[in-house]
């Protein structure tokens, strides 16, 4: 029975090791997808967004504001397309250090609503994308290639 499960076990860890590329390809293209469409909404109402950030006391806020909106639009489409990824996740991380700054830690009381917060959660993940990287079903894959740069996948 011990022997079945060792080699059951040993399978299923080689066949999940075969679909390694799948799992950074579904969070880059959700996660990607988020950010492209609440860029969009912001772009689209760049009037009511610089306003929530007057209301918040962000400095320069119509500057601000853009500059947000065009970051998360811009960067969640590069995400999703496995481009300039672990360049784009610094701008991102930005955004939402800025916004658990100046935004949410108002709200926030003690360690379990900093862990709870989105925008920790966020950061965390685009935190993991730089380290990381897009994974092998991405283009900065397939330009490294093209560049004939060796890369660890």
């Amino acid at each position: 029975m011990r022997q079945f499960i060792a080699e059951t076990c040993s399978r299923l860890l080689q066949r999940l090791h075969a679909v390694r590329w799948l799992g950074p390809l579904v969070v880059r293209l959700v996660f990607g997808y988020f950010w492209l469409e609440t860029g969009i909404a912001k772009v689209h109402n760049l009037d009511g967004f610089t306003q929530r950030f007057v209301g918040w006391g962000i400095p320069f806020p119509a500057f601000s504001a853009g500059l947000s909106a065009w970051t998360e639009l811009l960067g969640g489409l590069l995400l999703m397309l496995g481009l300039f990824t672990r360049l784009v996740t610094i701008p991102m991380i930005i955004n939402m250090i800025v916004a658990v700054t100046l935004v949410v830690s108002s709200n926030l009381m003690g360690l379990d609503d900093y862990v709870e917060a989105d925008e920790v959660v966020y950061t965390l993940i685009f935190l993991w994308f730089l380290i990381a990287g897009p994974g092998k079903a991405s283009l900065d894959t397939l330009v490294a290639r093209w560049l004939r740069i060796r890369t660890q996948d």
